[in-house]
Parts: C-alpha cells; sequence; structure tokens
C-alpha cells in the first residue's frame, strides 16, 4: 500500500478530509478536527494511576511513546524508540481490549492499533511499523500486569504500575529486549497534566512523562546481539484533538541535561507566518517540575537535512534565559527520517553548550 494511500485511509479512520496530496499540513488535518461523540479533555480533572497507564477508548487517539538513549558494551551510541499507537474509528466504546470478557465472543471492534519502532546508531537508521485491530489476541492493554501490546511487541510490567516493566520488540531489521526501572515520581505536563496545544487554550491533550528511567538489554542488529545500558524516556498523551485545523507539525524534545535535570520542550507550527505555540518543562528525579513561560523560549534551526521531496531542520540552538539555559543540540543520524504510513524525524540527539547531555527530537509536518 502506497504511503499516500495510508494517509488517505489514516485520514479517513480519523474522520478527516482524505488529504488531495502530501502537505506539511497533514498533521492539522490529521489530528485537529471531527471531535464529536468523542470523550474530550477537562481541564482541572485529576489523572489516576494505575488506571490512566491504560487505554483511554472513549477518546479518539492516544500513545505510548518510549525513547532510550543507550551504550553498547564497545562504547557506541545508538537510539531506541517505540510508539504504540490507539486511533478510535468512531465514538461510544469505553472498553480496553485486553479486558474483554470474552475473548471469542466477536472480532468486531472499533478501536484501531498501531506501532512503530526504530534503532539508530551513527550510521544506521532502522524502522518497522505494525498495524492491528484492538483484539485481546493481537492488540490492546490490560491491567494485571500492565500490559500493552500489538503481536509479539509487549510492554509488561510486573503489577499494574509502569515500572520495572520488560519492553520486547521483534524483527527482521533489528530487535531489543530492555528492562526498564524508576523510582522517580512521574512528571504531569502543564496544568497537572492538562496540556494545551494553541494559544487559545481550547486545543488540550492529558499528558504526563518519566523522563528518569535506567534501562539495560539487548540489541540485535545485522543478526549481532550486543548488551547494551542507558537511560530512557516515557510519554503517554490521549485526547480527541491534538492540533487545530491550522497547525502545521511539531519539533518536540525531550532532552536529559548533566545537572540531573531533564527538559520537555514542544513547539507548534502554524501554516501561516505567526509564531509558534510553545510548551517547555524543567523537571527533577524527585518530583519536582516547573513549567516555563512561552516568551521565555527561543529556538533556531541551524542545520537542515534533505531526505526526499522534504527538509528536516536537524539542528539548533534553544535558549531559555529564566533556566539559564543556551543548548546546542545536534543529531547521532541526521538521516533518521520513520518512512511509514505518516512519514516523521525522529532520532537521539547529543546536548552541548551551557549543559551537555543527551535526547531525542521528533519533527514533523515537514
Amino acid at each position: 500500500m502506497t504511503r499516500l494511500l495510508m494517509l488517505s485511509l489514516i485520514a479517513l479512520l480519523l474522520g478527516c478530509d482524505a488529504p488531495k496530496e502530501e502537505t506539511a499540513g497533514a498533521m492539522g488535518n490529521l489530528m485537529g478536527s471531527n471531535t464529536e461523540g468523542y470523550a474530550q479533555v477537562i481541564k482541572g480533572k485529576a489523572l489516576s494511576f494505575p488506571k490512566d497507564h491504560q487505554a483511554h477508548n472513549d477518546f479518539r487517539q492516544e500513545w505510548w511513546y518510549l525513547t532510550a538513549n543507550l551504550t553498547t558494551e564497545s562504547g557506541e551510541p545508538l537510539g531506541v524508540q517505540w510508539t504504540q499507537f490507539r486511533i478510535a474509528l468512531s465514538p461510544g466504546s469505553t472498553e480496553s481490549p485486553l479486558e474483554s470478557a470474552s475473548a471469542s465472543s466477536s472480532w468486531a471492534t472499533n478501536q484501531l492499533y498501531m506501532a512503530h519502532s526504530a534503532l539508530t546508531t551513527s550510521d544506521k537508521h532502522l524502522t518497522q511499523e505494525r498495524w492491528s485491530r484492538g483484539h485481546p489476541e493481537l492488540a490492546g492493554t490490560s491491567m494485571a500486569p500492565l500490559t500493552i501490546k500489538l503481536d509479539e511487541w509487549r510492554w509488561q510490567s510486573q503489577g499494574e504500575q509502569l515500572f520495572p516493566a520488560e519492553l520486547q520488540v521483534v524483527g527482521d531489521k533489528m530487535s531489543y529486549q530492555l528492562t526498564l526501572k524508576s523510582d522517580a515520581p512521574l512528571q504531569l505536563q502543564g496544568d497537572q497534566g492538562y496540556s494545551i496545544k494553541n494559544a487559545s487554550g481550547k486545543v488540550a491533550s492529558y499528558y504526563y512523562s518519566q523522563p528518569f528511567i535506567e534501562i539495560n538489554g539487548t540489541v540485535k542488529i545485522d543478526g549481532q546481539t550486543q548488551k547494551v545500558t542507558g537511560k530512557g524516556w516515557l510519554d503517554r498523551e490521549w485526547s480527541s484533538q491534538f492540533l487545530d485545523r491550522h497547525q502545521q507539525g511539531w519539533d518536540w524534545f525531550a532532552l536529559r541535561l548533566d545537572d540531573g535535570s531533564a527538559l520537555m520542550l514542544f513547539q507548534l507550527r502554524t501554516n501561516a507566518q505567526e509564531k509558534p505555540f510553545f510548551s517547555a518543562r524543567r523537571m527533577y528525579p524527585d518530583g519536582r517540575g516547573r513549567n516555563i513561560e512561552s516568551q521565555a523560549i527561543t529556538m533556531k534551526a541551524t542545520d537542515w537535512q534533505q531526505i526526499g521531496e522534504s527538509s528536516y531542520p536537524v539542528a539548533w540552538q534553544i535558549a531559555i534565559p529564566s533556566e539559564q539555559l543556551k543548548l546546542t543540540i545536534s543529531p547521532l543520524n541526521p538521516d533518521s527520517l520513520m518512512p511509514l504510513s505518516v512519514r516523521y524525524w525522529e532520532g537521539p540527539i547529543q546536548i552541548s553548550g551551557s549543559h551537555q547531555g543527551q535526547g531525542y527530537m521528533e519533527l514533523t509536518g515537514y
């Protein structure tokens, strides 16, 4: 199936107008309309754990999203990404597929799952994609132990909480088996988990993160298995509208700094020559964190990578004087396109400047 056909299919599944061509505004089309009948994000509603680690089938979209900066036994840096998406095809169902009372009663579902994985080195960027309907035997979430799966790609915790857990991804191009541990409190983005996505505040998601994950395990590339250790970052979001129709895409950064803190930062771009919408939070392993005013943030792309017909801003200067941050962002591998049903750039980055560190960057809508 061609990428344009798949993009059109996704748009139809989400209830949008199918794009006539692959344009930079596709992200706004895909994620910025048709919320009627779906659950809405409400400011002030408290998040509840472990319940909110599960699927929220009454919302239109959500994802579980892990990135990791790892090092091999020989000292080579590499990055790993795993994301599981859920897309409701229609409003109405709140039942989790894996919690269904009878797995054999019906294959009917209005829940679609998609999963992406990637493994990135300085000279390789390997990607994979899986699709499935929501069904106990195929894809979904369950509570005890917490399981998030699509076929044999599986996050499985030891209990109802996120950690400790094992993450398994198996494929022809690459595989990895990782042990994930964290004792740090979860970080609620925005206003206690209510994360607005435009200046009017009318578009929002529920959003929480765990930026402080210890990882060890193995990766398999080109038939060779290597031990790895490093740090991970998990993001969880769900909403029925992530963007408005005028927003083009986003530039998102998960930055782990050498003073022990972490910085989540994104800008949402519009099709017009308007100032992007910014959101940022500085976070610490003891659970402390503070949101950063958008007017305090300056971002400038300093280098671009041409990949096919699109050019991606793969290097940046980021300045936040109120946080004493002046950061230079550079990619481990500038050719880190995810050439999947919806194209985007995703890869590990190095940080220099006022602070040193590592992290991940995601660029969409180019």
